[in-house]
């Protein structure tokens, strides 16, 4: 009997092994954003991005000595999508952590069960500040909306020196909506809000707004959105004859791709500078363009770095344990990042400066580096 039970415990610790061995082949982390549709070139830049970074941590030992992989979803940049895409990642990839979601409210829509869950959840690009509020396990990598309108307003008025603004944004969206309050309530503390307008989701004509905002006495407008209804209004508003300039945030990252011409000479927020000569950043632009063939935005810059964050924490930990490797997110300090030092507040947030973009000729041009106050 000694001897059968001494058989079974045996074969029970090989069963056991045999699964931690299943299970340990690689460290899995997920990604989640839209990768097909209007919103693409923001989901597949992150998808870029956080694969370019396992691919050198592949190159230099892995994951705990196993080899690293990135599970990249499509979200379509919807909530319900999202959510088949977390639970697709957790139950049957059996993810270690999740680099995501793009969208801040695709992230919204997923949050809940994250924390439920305890999965560590790095998103590189959500900005909404709700995303991380209340959710231990929930970090981000890029600034918020509320710091983002707010610096926004501070380099209208302190930088351009504008004293009556307009802010038109897309009520449906959170990012947009966020951006836009904040930049209202500061920009309000030492010049004007003339007039604020909103249009709604899939709308393509904006010309009534914008003839609205052109009869006004409105030095700069206040646009943050997405590329592809940001290069709509600006198109109409050329046509319009308008030549007051515009102002976005990191969503513009990329505009020049289709509306180089009407986004010419207009301003906003971004996560890096490509024409920052630090090594990292050099290093970094050179290796994805030479992978992709492109050249990386912001929110390849983010996810890239995310990746590296997140694979330091595991690796601190030395486990993929979930609440081990959410210790080691919050105290964090990976200080070599593209997009600058990643050190989490008791929110889970990072303070950063912003860098205020000007597009010329197609290309970008540093105008500042701009903080709230």
């Amino acid at each position: 009997m000694k001897k059968a039970l001494t058989i079974i415990v045996a074969i029970m610790a090989l069963l056991s092994f045999s699964a931690c061995s299943s299970s340990g082949k690689n460290v899995k982390i997920g990604v989640i954003g839209p990768l097909t549709g209007d919103y693409s070139l923001y989901g597949v830049a992150v998808k870029q991005g956080a694969e370019l970074a396992m691919e050198e941590i592949n190159a230099n030992g892995g994951v705990l000595g196993l080899d690293g992989q990135v599970i990249a979803y499509d979200s379509k940049g919807d909530g319900t999508e999202g959510v088949n895409a977390y639970n697709r990642l957790l139950n049957e990839d059996e993810i270690t952590a999740l680099v995501g979601a793009t969208f801040s409210g695709v992230t919204l829509a997923i949050k809940d069960l994250a924390v439920l869950d305890g999965v560590p959840v790095l998103t590189p690009t959500a900005t909404h500040p709700e995303v991380t509020l209340n959710a231990e396990n929930v970090f981000r990598a890029c600034y918020t909306d509320s710091y983002q309108g707010s610096v926004a307003a501070v380099f209208a008025s302190d930088s351009l020196s504008v004293d009556k603004a307009a802010v038109l944004y897309n009520k449906d969206d959170a990012y947009s909506e966020g951006l836009a309050m904040a930049f209202i309530e500061e920009f309000e503390a030492s010049g004007e809000v003339v007039i604020t307008e909103a249009y709604s989701a899939g709308d393509d004509d904006y010309s009534s707004l914008l003839t609205k905002i052109a009869a006004t006495d409105a030095e700069a407008i206040f646009l943050p959105g997405y590329v592809a209804e940001v290069g709509a209004v600006l198109t109409q508003a050329k046509d319009l004859g308008m030549t007051v300039p515009f102002i976005g945030g990191d969503g513009w990252d990329g505009i020049e791709d289709d509306y180089a011409e009407v986004a010419d000479g207009y301003y906003f927020g971004s996560h890096y500078s490509k024409a920052d000569e630090a090594e990292v950043i050099q290093n970094f632009i050179s290796a994805y363009e030479a992978k992709y063939n492109e050249s990386p935005n912001s929110l390849a810059a983010l996810a890239y770095d995310a990746v590296y964050a997140m694979v330091k924490a595991i690796e601190e930990a030395g486990s993929t344990e979930y609440a081990k490797v959410v210790s080691e997110l919050a105290s964090l300090k990976f200080e070599n990042a593209v997009t600058g030092s990643i050190q989490f507040d008791s929110n889970g947030d990072p303070v950063k400066s912003i860098s205020m973009i000007q597009l010329l000729d197609g290309e970008h041009l540093l105008v500042d580096k701009v903080e709230a106050k």
